[in-house]
């Protein structure tokens, strides 16, 4: 019986794992293993999010490029602009996501949605920092996401529902939360379990106004 040869190559700080054939076989390389990389913005990189009098400023916030799932089974790579303190929590939660192969429509700064919440939910789009306030009741309020310390994952597999109004109206389909379906973050679910690790909490479990799509830091 021919000896299978294994070996690991790192590369780019990610480890690779060969199989190797028997002796003067090609090697075969095996799935690509999730990637992540970190950059500052400024204020030019944020022209829609942020603004003069935001409670956070851009030498606060970092970009971060990384590896995702797509609901077509392919490998990706996104980017979502996060505040630094909450940079190695958002690497390791799209790890876990990654590495339980949970599909991810798009990660884009909401930037490239002319800094619409709107737009970028419509498109399905994970999205993290955003100068805007709360979409909530009471008086005028900061969103956690003009902090950088929240992330919205698939937003049409899991909406914002408030009384007979879903965000986006795509998700409408998906205000009924069983079945379940790819993509859904639901209570015991591979998101929210990923999430949950580093300590965020899910707006899937506010009572009466269910944000699926919200993870904060903060609880918020």
């Amino acid at each position: 019986m021919s000896r299978i040869r294994r070996s690991a190559v790192l590369t780019s700080g990610v480890l690779v794992c060969l199989l190797a054939a028997p002796t003067g076989g090609p090697a075969v390389a095996a799935t690509p293993g999730f990637t992540s990389s970190v950059s500052r913005v400024t204020a030019k990189d944020l022209p829609h999010s942020w603004r003069s009098g935001c409670p956070v400023g851009p030498a606060q916030l970092r970009a971060v490029q990384l590896a995702f799932w797509g609901f077509d089974a392919r490998r990706h790579t996104g980017r979502i602009v996060v505040h630094e303190q909450v940079v190695a929590a958002t690497t390791a939660v799209f790890g876990r996501l990654y590495a339980a192969r949970f599909p991810v429509r798009s990660i884009r700064p909401v930037d490239d949605f002319g800094g619409s919440d709107d737009r970028s939910m419509a498109a399905d789009n994970t999205s993290g920092f955003n100068c805007r306030k709360a979409v909530a009741s009471g008086p005028p309020r900061w969103s956690v996401h003009a902090y950088g310390k929240a992330i919205d994952i698939n937003p049409v597999e899991n909406p914002y529902v408030q009384s007979r109004r879903v965000d986006p109206p795509a998700g409408r389909a998906f205000a009924k939360r069983t079945p379940y379906r790819a993509g859904m973050a639901v209570a015991g679910g591979t998101a929210v379990r990923a999430f949950s690790v580093s300590g965020w909490a899910w707006g899937g479990r506010w009572a009466g106004t269910p944000d699926y799509q919200h993870f904060s830091a903060t609880g918020g």
